[in-house]
């Protein structure tokens, strides 16, 4: 399904988790690189302000849906979506890479959370391989010459997935950068997947999560940064809905 007007539209490509993980493992397995990215409506309200992060999106192989409002939209236009959070895909995608004998990166967030991510992983995923970690300092370029050094020891470890949480729109714009300066490697954009993983940050509870009250959650830890937030989430429905009638 597609969102938004042209020329700032995009496209989630990928509608299953059975398509989803299909795709990445036939690519897993010929070590041909790819970019994913999990759609959601803060890169929504970015997506026709930011050329360089439409740019990136267009970029990507495979786009999922990210958030129960995308999801939402997509039932309305009569082209249903599964949920997808960056978050809910680390573990599985790790067991994936375990069973193919293929080792996974973490790039983003902290050194700190990075190793507790790492030791998580490999606690709840056996056989799992962490070749690289990288914590970019912090103004880092996702189009510099430091990024340019990371895509060489991405190469350089062997890792075939590198999960990737810079935050949107960077971890989307070192994705798209990475699928011309490390072929081989696949990138998952997952935001605070990592931070969750080893206890930097805490995920809203199940329960919250299943009544689609993950964003209050959010908002009532980070008020300040979450709430412009998600008013600008919050502002851009009523259009996005009229959009999805129009494509019944």
């Amino acid at each position: 399904m597609k969102f938004g007007k042209p020329p700032h539209q995009v496209e989630v490509n990928t509608a299953t988790k059975q398509a989803l993980f299909q795709a990445v493992r036939d690519r897993l397995t010929t070590r041909d690189g790819f970019a994913l990215a999990t759609l959601n409506l803060d890169h929504l309200t970015k997506l026709p302000v930011d050329p360089a992060f439409l740019a990136a999106y267009h970029a990507h192989d495979l786009v999922v849906a990210d958030g129960r409002p995308v999801v939402w939209l997509a039932n309305m236009a009569q082209q249903p979506l599964e949920l997808m959070p960056g978050s809910d895909m680390i573990l599985p995608l790790c067991a994936l890479c375990a069973e193919l004998g293929v080792p996974i990166a973490l790039v983003g967030s902290s050194d700190a959370a990075l190793e507790g991510a790492a030791e998580a992983l490999k606690a709840r995923v056996a056989g799992l391989n962490v070749s690289y970690t990288h914590a970019p300092p912090y103004g880092f370029d996702p189009a510099g010459a430091q990024a340019d050094a990371i895509f060489d020891d991405l190469t350089a470890s062997g890792a075939g997935l590198c999960f990737i949480a810079l935050g949107a729109p960077k971890q989307e714009l070192f994705a798209a950068r990475g699928r011309q300066k490390a072929p081989t490697v696949g990138f998952a954009s997952i935001g605070a997947g990592l931070d969750f993983l080893s206890g930097h940050q805490v995920r809203a509870p199940k329960i919250m999560r299943a009544l689609a009250l993950e964003w209050l959650w959010r908002a009532l830890q980070s008020p300040m940064r979450m709430v412009p937030r998600y008013a600008k989430c919050f502002a851009i429905l009523p259009g996005l809905m009229v959009q999805a009638l129009r494509q019944r």
